[in-house]
């Protein structure tokens, strides 16, 4: 392998997830220590940290692309993962590499570029008749175009930024009146994320489910997908939980969903992993909606379904190497949930809630699977996103995905921040949820409460408490009481556990 040292342009728990994979390789991989986190958890997984403590830029590292790039060629770095976020769909980044001579662990300039603008995606789209909702041709110059637009394709419809996602500049719109309010709102706002004013409009899809296709290709034109994710729960376009697959699909829609997945990567010649992004309304009919360049936070969940690490992949792509794995290949086994504990006030409207994470305890279950960043003592900063930890949780089916996953939610414990916990295990309780019968619009018009208030709230976190005091404390393991139990905890069992002691 020629890649011998990576460096990962990003931090937290997707700079762990990277550099985990990297070691299993037996590539080295350099992290980056920045003054707002100087003993950051992911610095302890790399084999070089370079210090950039002293740095007094207002532009942080991560969306540096000289530092980066400079750091990379002092650390003897022929490689650069940018995980995802920050720079990790910038085209002129990818670029820059190549130029250097270091391996830009992602997909081509070229395709970034493509399908990060949406216009450009679109019209890629068309040309290769893959479904979509009907839209204007390219951006739109201003509101009265956008009032013609729309009272051609009918209300409501949605403006959208065209260099960027996440749920920022995007707006709906119900009514002629709201379309100067909302296309200026949308287009300052999408200037003011993604540096470009720039929108375009589409059909508004009603109460749609949310499904994605992970798919890989490698640099001689061989590519696959790996099954699909429900992505529907989500707040303000930003996702909360992902699961895979989806009970939505059959083997009959997800075979032409996944064609047609492989077949816009194939239309920019995409090499790499990547997310090709659908609408499904509620006759099952699908919409192209955009295509992410990189790997996903919620890319566990298809690992899990599939056994394929896709960060080794991404090394291996990267690296030259053909796929080894063919369409024909790819088995889906068992049910997988991720839930992104955020440090975020719930209560008030999911806002982000920085501080000093006091206690930290996680489940160790063998069906269970956690990804941070963060551990006792960690700082969640207001400078960076608000993740603690990806909980992910495997079973056989979905059954028994959701009964697991609702002991593994029972068996966290958090203390110092605000989280999202309550919301997750409130979700899990929710009976439409449970069934299956979601949508993007479930948050908003579904749910009259947005977290779970149980009646043993306080001895769990008394039990917990006491747990964590006896690993801490007591040396003679013939004392110590045996927590591995793996049914939903028993608030009569606790207190006849913690009596003893």
């Amino acid at each position: 392998m020629s890649i011998k040292r990576i460096l990962i342009a990003n931090r937290g728990e997707i700079a762990v997830r990277i550099m985990k994979s990297a070691r299993k390789m037996g590539i080295e991989s350099v992290a980056i220590r920045t003054a707002v986190e100087p003993s950051a958890l992911y610095l302890s997984y790399a084999d070089v940290v370079f210090d950039n403590t002293d740095d007094e830029s207002e532009i942080p590292v991560f969306l540096d692309i000289d530092k980066l790039i400079n750091i990379a060629l002092k650390t003897g770095c022929d490689a650069v993962h940018p995980g995802y976020g920050f720079l990790a769909e910038n085209a002129y980044f990818a670029d820059k590499c190549i130029d250097n001579k270091i391996e830009f662990i992602g997909p081509s300039p070229d395709a970034i570029y493509k399908m990060g603008n949406k216009t450009i995606a679109r019209k890629i789209a068309l040309s290769n008749n893959i479904p979509m909702a009907m839209g204007s041709q390219g951006n739109i110059s201003n509101e009265e175009e956008a009032v013609k637009i729309a009272s051609k394709i009918g209300y409501p419809v949605i403006i959208k930024a065209a260099s960027g996602g996440g749920g920022r500049g995007m707006r709906i719109v119900r009514k002629p009146e709201d379309m100067e309010k909302m296309f200026i709102i949308a287009s300052k706002e999408a200037e003011k994320a993604f540096n470009d004013p720039s929108v375009f409009i589409e059909k508004y899809i009603e109460n749609p489910k949310h499904i994605e296709f992970q798919i890989l290709g490698d640099k001689k034109g061989n590519i696959i997908h790996l099954g699909e994710r429900e992505c529907s729960i989500q707040r303000k376009h930003q996702k909360l939980l992902e699961e895979a697959p989806s009970s939505a699909l059959d083997e009959k829609l997800r075979e032409e969903m996944g064609s047609m997945a492989v077949k816009i990567a194939g239309a920019v010649g995409y090499y790499s992993a990547g997310t090709v992004e659908f609408l499904l309304d509620s006759y099952r009919k699908y919409y192209f909606m955009e295509m992410n360049t990189r790997i996903q936070v919620e890319h566990p969940v298809t690992e899990e379904i599939t056994g394929i690490d896709l960060i080794e992949q991404q090394i291996r792509i990267a690296n030259g190497e053909e796929l080894r794995i063919k369409q024909k290949d790819v088995r889906i086994k068992g049910w997988a949930i991720e839930c992104r504990i955020n440090a975020e006030d719930v209560q008030a409207g999911f806002a982000p809630d920085p501080g000093k994470i006091e206690k930290l305890s996680m489940p160790d279950d063998d069906y269970v699977r956690v990804d941070t960043g963060v551990t006792a003592g960690s700082a969640i900063v207001s400078s960076y996103d608000s993740m603690i930890a990806k909980l992910i949780v495997k079973g056989s089916d979905r059954r028994d995905a959701l009964k697991k996953c609702k002991l593994a939610l029972d068996k966290v414990w958090i203390k110092g921040v605000k989280t999202t916990l309550p919301f997750f295990r409130m979700l899990i309780r929710h009976p439409k949820f449970t069934g299956g019968n979601f949508t993007t619009s479930f948050i908003e018009k579904d749910l009259d409460q947005f977290y779970y208030n149980s009646e043993y709230e306080e001895m769990l976190a008394a039990w917990l408490a006491t747990k964590l005091f006896i690993e801490e404390n007591l040396t003679d393991e013939s004392i110590k009481p045996d927590f591995s139990h793996s049914r939903e905890i028993d608030p009569w069992l606790l207190n006849k556990r913690i009596s003893q002691f």
